[in-house]
C-alpha cells in the first residue's frame, strides 16, 4: 500500500529502482554469459581448490604459475635498470601489472594481506582483474557472435568461449584477462565505425603484451576498407585514420618509457628473445615436430620423457588448422577484423619458437574458436561442450602445480 492508501502492485517499488531499470535491462540482457561465466569459473576454483589439498600447494600459488610469478613480481618489485641476456621483467610489458600495482596495495592497506607479502597482494589483484575481464570478454564474444549469426550462435558461442580449455587464463595471473575484452571490444566498435573508441581500446592492449600489436594492423586495415568504400574524397571518411594513429599510441608510450629507464626501446623483446630464447621462425611447427618424434621411443616408456608441451601444441596445430579452414568458409559472416585479428595470431602460434599453437594462443585467435558455434549444434554442440570442460579442467590441474604444462 502507497503513503496516500492506494494499492501498490507487487515489485513497483522495489529498492534501488530495479524494475525497468537499466541495472535490470543489462541483466535481462547479460545474464546467459555472466552465468555460464561464473559456472565455469566456479567449477575451476573448486577444482584448484582440491587440487591445493592433494598436492599440498597454495590456492594463491597454483593461480599464480607460469607467466603469473613474473607479473605479479613486476606489480611489487618494477623493471630493472638495465637489460640484461637471462630471465627477468623486462620480458613482459607493464600494462597488466600496472593495475595490479594499486589494487595489490589496497589490499594490504585493509588488512586483508599483510604487508610483509607483497607477492601474495599482487597475485590476489591479479587474479580479480583477470576474472572481471574474462566477464566483460564473455559478454563480448556474445555480442560478436550473435551479430554474425544470431542469437543462438551467441550463445553457443559463450558456452564454447568459456569451456575452451585456454580459458584458465581468466583464471590466472594472465594479461589476456585484460587484453582480450580490449582486442573484442575494439573489434566491436571498429565493425561500428567507432574510430576513436577502436583506436583507444588498441593502444590500451598493446600495452599489455606483444600479440596485441596485431590490432594494429587489424585498425589499419578496417580504415583502408572505409576509404575505399566511402571514397578519396569523403572527408568523414577520413576519420577512420583515427583508430589506426591512435592505436600506435600504446606501442610508442611503452618504448619511450623502456627508452628513458634502460637505455633501448627494445628492452622488452631483448629480454625474450635472450631470456626465453624467443624468436619468429617460419619453420617453428617443423622444430616442434621434430622435437616431439625425436622424445617418442618405445625405450623410455619406463621414465616418459616426451614434453607435454610439444604434444599440446603438435595437437593445437592440427585443431588450428581445422579451425581455420571452417572460418575461411564463413568468411562473408565474419567481419574483415576479425579476419585479420585471426590472421595475424595465427602467424604468431605457427612461427613462435618458444610457445606454439597451444590452447592459450588458440583462445586468443578467438574468431577461430566461435566459427564452431555456427556449424555444431544439437547433441554435437553438447557432446563437444562436455569434452571442452573435460579437457579445461584437466589440463589445468596439469598447468596449476609444477613446470610440466604451460597455460
Amino acid at each position: 500500500m502507497g503513503p496516500d492508501g492506494a494499492l501498490v502492485a507487487p515489485g513497483r517499488d522495489r529498492p534501488w529502482g530495479w524494475r525497468g531499470s537499466r541495472l535490470e535491462a543489462a541483466w535481462l540482457a547479460y545474464r546467459f554469459p555472466i552465468l555460464v561465466y561464473v559456472g565455469t569459473r566456479l567449477a575451476l576454483i573448486a577444482m584448484a581448490l582440491v587440487e591445493s589439498q592433494v598436492r599440498h600447494h597454495a590456492l594463491v600459488g597454483e593461480l599464480s604459475n607460469w607467466d603469473g610469478l613474473w607479473y605479479r613480481a613486476l606489480a611489487a618489485t618494477g623493471y630493472p635498470h638495465h637489460p640484461y641476456h637471462f630471465q627477468t621483467t623486462l620480458g613482459f610489458l607493464p600494462g597488466y601489472s600496472l593495475l595490479m600495482w594499486p589494487f595489490g596495495h589496497l589490499i594490504m592497506l585493509v588488512g586483508l594481506v599483510p604487508s610483509s607479502s607483497p607477492l601474495t597482494a599482487m597475485s590476489i589483484a591479479g587474479i580479480v582483474i583477470s576474472s572481471i575481464g574474462g566477464l566483460i570478454a564473455t559478454i563480448l564474444i556474445q555480442k560478436l557472435a550473435a551479430g554474425w549469426w544470431g542469437e543462438g550462435a551467441g550463445r553457443r558461442a559463450v558456452i564454447l568461449f568459456c569451456l575452451f580449455p585456454g580459458s584458465v587464463v581468466f583464471s590466472m595471473v594472465y594479461s589476456e584477462g585484460v587484453m582480450l575484452p580490449l582486442a573484442i571490444g575494439c573489434i566491436l566498435a571498429l565493425q561500428r565505425r567507432r574510430w576513436v573508441l577502436a583506436g583507444i581500446l588498441a593502444a590500451l592492449a598493446t600495452t599489455t603484451e606483444p600479440d596485441a600489436f596485431v590490432l594494429i594492423v587489424v585498425c589499419a586495415v578496417s580504415a583502408l576498407l572505409e576509404l575505399r568504400r566511402c571514397g578519396w574524397r569523403d572527408r568523414t571518411a577520413w576519420r577512420s585514420l583515427l583508430a589506426p594513429i591512435l592505436s600506435v599510441t600504446g606501442v610508442a608510450a611503452v618504448g619511450a618509457f623502456f627508452w628513458a629507464w634502460t637505455g633501448t626501446p627494445l628492452a622488452s623483446y631483448h629480454a625474450q628473445h635472450y631470456g626465453w630464447r624467443e624468436k619468429t621462425d617460419p619453420f617453428a611447427l617443423v622444430h616442434l615436430t621434430n622435437n616431439l618424434f625425436a622424445q617418442i621411443s618405445f625405450s623410455h616408456f619406463d621414465h616418459p620423457p616426451i614434453d607435454m608441451n610439444l604434444v599440446v601444441g603438435f595437437v593445437g596445430a592440427i585443431v588450428l588448422l581445422v579451425l581455420l579452414v571452417l572460418l575461411a568458409r564463413n568468411w562473408r559472416t565474419v567481419s574483415i577484423e576479425a579476419l585479420v585479428w585471426t590472421a595475424g595470431i595465427t602467424f604468431l602460434a605457427v612461427t613462435s619458437e618458444y610457445v606454439p599453437p597451444n590452447p592459450r594462443l588458440l583462445f586468443t585467435a578467438f574468431p577461430a574458436i566461435l566459427v564452431l558455434a555456427r556449424y555444431v549444434k544439437g547433441k554435437a554442440f553438447w557432446l563437444l561442450s562436455a569434452v571442452n570442460g573435460v579437457l579445461l579442467l584437466g589440463l589445468s590441474w596439469w598447468t596449476f602445480v609444477g613446470v610440466g604444462l604451460r597455460p
